[in-house]
């Protein structure tokens, strides 16, 4: 466990000792606030529902995510420092596990910083805490779950740019799947529902906290996360 707080604590230093912290976090909250006070003001609607369930949020963390998680290993094995890394005293697991952490460090503090539009819908009228505490809890699982796909996209390949890609290309095949469920014969769509993140999000962003939805979450973020272990272990037999 120490390990792989020290792997994390040194990847987050490294976020906000380069620009990428202070690039991409004022990116997020500026598409981030656009999506909040457009419905607050030219759709007069005081709730946080479709900042956490719109379609732009979703394409915003389909972007954002792997943005953040392309570099974690990818850059290890193109720098040529991820064979030193793995020949430390420290497991495969805790090396993949330091990088998640250090990546969903940087993004719940992205997310801390959204907290001002809860405060400011409460300060304009009373808050639904609910919805509002699913939907901040909703949109850190599905972040974690992107970047958890980002992660074990950035082990295969010492490309950022292609890390980039695939895990957007995944993140966003999550995101459309759930748009084309009325296309699936009758039998599958509940499969297919399943599979597709839209449900996910609009059960948390109505402050609903279904077992179903942990599920879904956890599956992905720990089937990624173990093929990024299996990933960095593959590369000790060559």
């Amino acid at each position: 466990m120490r390990n792989t707080l020290t792997i994390a604590r040194r990847e987050m230093g490294s976020y906000f000792n380069s620009p990428i912290a202070y690039i991409l976090i004022p990116v997020f909250l500026l598409l981030s606030s656009w999506l909040f006070f457009n419905n607050l003001f030219i759709a007069n609607q005081a709730d946080m529902r479709d900042l956490f369930s719109g379609f732009w949020t979703t394409l915003v963390l389909a972007v954002f995510a792997p943005a953040i998680a392309m570099r974690l290993l990818a850059e290890e094995r193109s720098s040529g420092t991820l064979e030193l890394l793995i020949t430390m005293p420290i497991s495969d697991w805790q090396v993949v596990m330091g990088k998640f952490l250090g990546a969903l460090g940087l993004f719940c503090t992205a997310v801390a910083l959204m907290l001002v539009y809860g405060i400011t819908i409460a300060w304009l009228g009373p808050l639904d805490k609910g919805p509002a505490f699913g939907g901040y809890l909703g949109l850190i699982l599905l972040g974690a779950t992107f970047i958890a796909i980002g992660l074990a996209a950035s082990a295969i390949t010492r490309s950022q740019i292609i890390a980039f890609i695939i895990s957007v290309l995944v993140c966003m095949a999550l995101w459309l799947i759930g748009k084309v469920t009325q296309f699936f014969p009758q039998s599958l769509q509940p499969i297919v529902e399943f599979i597709g993140i839209d449900s996910h999000i609009a059960n948390t962003a109505r402050g609903v906290i279904d077992t179903r939805d942990l599920l879904y979450y956890g599956s992905f973020i720990g089937g990624s996360l173990l093929l990024a272990q299996q990933t960095l272990e593959s590369r000790k037999w060559r």
